[in-house]
């Protein structure tokens, strides 16, 4: 049984990067201090992250209330952290502190302009992103969901041009527009049929509820979530347009903040909305399932036709996301424990991939693959840390993909759904079709005659540096995964 305690460590942790955007703005001629602010809130960030490790595994779920309630609304604004909000929290927090030290690197070696306000509106994503960690009800949670959205436009829209304002208005008209069609509408319903009480936690919200429209309003939930950051099809076309963005944003998009949240959202949906018994009874999740299961085979055969490297990247994130909504649809503590920590070993895999991406791109302008033969053989680093995220992604030993997708397989296996078992088999052979081909080409093709390699050679160290750490940490998560399977057990009550 879950134990509340009252505690300012979860303030504090969304406090540190949002105190950092006057600083960084007011230091905007001065780089160094500039940049010294950015590393310092996301290293306090990371800092008051873990210091919520020891209660939360102890059984103890910290909170802290901001508003009991307002306009005659009886719903607070409050924080509520579980297993669950907590291992979102440090895979978000830890990779901020990579992703700052390589946005260094990656925006002075291209020489962008305007860096303070990417900085600004960086860290205050991240203060979003953990106020959706945090959330304790389902208002705070919608609330910081949007402020997210708001937050990453200007860095989606970064380069100012046509095709970041085309995208940007893309991703805005996405994420909003189907939050708000699906989403409001359904918190309503919650709030009436719950009398009031949207708090996560104990009982789902609606476990005691009478069936009614209740199929209706899980749909919309789901689909509010799973439309628009999750990038569920057919609503999925903001996020290789969202590409236009610098590499770090793209890296923060699909690895760390905005897609996470959206598949986070998702499991809050189905464990402290409904519950796994509810909506086992109404069937609402199925729909939803299937949708993922087309998504992740649609998206891996768009992926190999790809030949501009980030948007392969993007299509590939658009599967993987996928797999955490069908594990969760799923219904079952092992496939429910694979969606959770899938969220964490991607994450590093993935940003992987869009590091070693940027690094290739600010050392030798190149962007599609069919220009990459011979480029390992110049930059070894960036390539081998590529082909342990791919590994990674795919799912293979040693990296930490391969113990989510056990569990997401062992749930499929377990609720007796063999195609959508198949659909998991036949996904992770798509993901080393369109990935490989890449390593390959990198290491054991010829540069063309005409392009030679040798006047090539790594990214600046602010770039290679953090691709290096989280490959390594992609292969450490398969030996110590202890820390995250204790989390989500938290929320799953299975042991290994």
């Amino acid at each position: 049984m879950e134990t509340p305690l009252p505690s300012l460590l979860p303030v504090w942790a969304c406090l540190a990067s949002l105190v950092a955007v006057p600083l960084i703005l007011l230091f905007r001629r001065e780089t160094a201090l500039r940049e010294g602010v950015t590393f310092v809130a996301a290293a306090l960030k990371f800092a008051f992250v873990l210091a919520m490790i020891p209660a939360v595994s102890g059984g103890h779920v910290l909170t802290h209330t901001f508003v009991s309630g307002f306009s005659g609304i009886n719903v607070p604004i409050m924080f509520r952290v579980d297993g669950l909000g907590l291992l979102f929290a440090l895979v978000a927090s830890s990779l901020w502190i990579v992703t700052s030290l390589y946005a260094v690197g990656y925006m002075r070696g291209l020489n962008e302009l305007s860096q303070t306000r990417f900085f600004a509106y960086f860290a205050l994503s991240l203060s979003a992103t953990l106020g959706v960690a945090f959330a304790g009800n389902l208002l705070t949670l919608y609330l910081c969901y949007e402020l997210l959205s708001l937050s990453t436009w200007p860095l989606v829209t970064h380069h100012q041009d046509k095709a970041a304002r085309s995208g940007g208005r893309t991703y805005l008209a996405h994420l909003l527009g189907t939050s708000i069609a699906f989403a409001i509408p359904a918190i309503i319903y919650t709030y009436v049929k719950s009398d009031g009480d949207l708090t996560f936690g104990g009982e789902a919200i609606l476990a005691a509820s009478n069936l009614g429209y209740l199929p209706a309003v899980g749909l919309l939930l789901a689909f509010a979530f799973g439309f628009s950051k999750a990038g569920l099809m057919p609503f999925h076309s903001w996020l290789p347009g969202a590409m236009v963005a610098p590499t770090p944003v793209s890296a923060l998009l699909h690895a760390v903040a905005v897609v996470k949240v959206g598949v986070f959202c998702v499991i809050r949906v189905v464990t402290d909305v409904f519950g796994v018994d509810l909506l086992g009874q109404l069937g609402s999740q199925k729909p939803l399932a299937w949708i993922a299961a087309f998504t992740i085979l649609a998206s891996s055969l768009i992926a190999m036709s790809q030949d501009n490297l980030k948007r392969r990247l993007a299509f590939s994130t658009i599967g993987q996301l996928s797999y955490i909504i069908l594990g969760v649809c799923l219904l079952n503590p092992h496939a429910v424990t694979g969606s959770i920590m899938h969220i964490a070993m991607h994450a590093f895999g993935k940003i992987t991939l869009f590091f070693c991406a940027g690094a290739i791109f600010v050392a030798t302008g190149k962007k599609y693959v069919s220009q990459l033969d011979g480029l390992g053989r110049a930059m070894p680093i960036t390539f081998a840390a590529f082909a342990i995220g791919a590994m990674s992604v795919t799912g293979l030993p040693p990296t930490g993909g391969m113990i989510s997708k056990l569990y997401l397989i062992w749930g499929a296996a377990d609720a007796g759904e063999i195609a959508l078992l198949c659909v998991y088999l036949i996904s992770s052979i798509l993901n080393g079709v369109y990935f490989f081909p890449i390593v390959h080409r990198a290491f054991f093709r010829p540069a063309p005659v005409d392009a030679p390699v040798t006047s090539f050679h790594e990214a600046p160290w602010a770039c290679v540096l953090p691709l290096s750490i989280t490959a390594v940490s992609s292969v450490l998560l398969f030996f110590f995964p202890g820390l995250l399977f204790q989390l989500a057990s938290l929320m799953t009550h299975i042991h290994p």
